[in-house]
């Protein structure tokens, strides 16, 4: 299982929104969360969360190729959620900082 968390400013909340439609459309997702307009958790901007597990490379491409200017944190789902937002985890844009003080 993976996680992707699609990052969004208020300006950029268009592009998140018809990118979020997108993804619902695809079968290769297992699910998709509601766009979150605050910071929550170890997020420090809004966004909304993805999870997958099947065609990783395929949908994580689609996801590169289709995300403008937004940030994407893809990682996986261990019982290590430090490591699994950090050293486990990839970014597509720009690396965003995150609270990892919540995920000890």
């Amino acid at each position: 299982m993976y996680h992707a968390h699609i990052y969004f400013d208020d300006h950029q909340s268009n592009l998140a929104k018809y990118l979020h439609q997108a993804i619902a459309q695809r079968e290769d997702i297992d699910a998709i969360f509601p766009m979150v307009h605050q910071s929550v958790g170890p997020h420090s901007k809004p966004m909304f969360e993805v999870h997958f597990s099947m065609n990783t490379h395929l949908f994580c491409q689609w996801l590169d190729d289709n995300r403008g200017e937004l940030s994407v944190l893809i990682h996986p789902v261990t019982l290590d959620a430090l490591s699994d937002h950090t050293t486990s985890a990839i970014w597509l844009g720009a690396e965003l900082p995150l609270k990892t003080d919540i995920l000890l």
